[in-house]
């Protein structure tokens, strides 16, 4: 999601007015979700009643929000929807893909406006620890086996 930081507004800190860590930093403008809108569909209230679905740009701009922060879930401010409703909507949209194709849709846009080069690219996954995933390359001490 980093290479999707370059379509956000750039925020300007003055030295006069201090901004809250905890403020709606993470603005999508309507250039940004009429991009991406058709990947998540929301059906209006009804004239019925009932509870209505918090509309998915809401929900969206609290998961970025979350990503872009690194913040946990229960310290999302208050102006986005409730975490629960994020959390669960970004569990769903990653599971079913949504959230890739998002992102595949903006790198192709970015491509085809010069925004990114693609010719020097590279994957870091030294974060990414196999603590138990991984067959061991020696024999275990004896006495200790592998847990399984």
């Amino acid at each position: 999601m980093l290479m999707t930081l370059v379509w956000w507004p750039k925020r300007h800190r003055s030295s006069t007015s201090s901004v809250s860590r905890t403020d709606r930093t993470v603005v999508l403008t309507d250039r940004q979700w009429n991009l991406i809108a058709d990947l998540f569909p929301w059906i209006p209230p009804a004239k019925q009643g009932g509870r209505p679905k918090v509309h998915p740009r809401d929900c969206l701009e609290g998961v970025l929000w979350i990503l872009v922060t690194g913040a946990r879930w229960k310290d999302l401010p208050k102006a986005y929807p409730s975490k629960a409703t994020c959390h669960r909507r970004h569990a769903a949209w990653s599971g079913d893909g949504t959230l890739m194709k998002v992102w595949e849709r903006l790198l192709v846009t970015m491509e085809g406006n010069g925004q990114i080069d693609l010719s020097e690219t590279f994957g870091d996954g030294t974060f990414a620890s196999a603590k138990k995933g991984v067959k061991r390359l020696v024999p275990p001490v004896v006495g200790k086996a592998q847990r399984l």
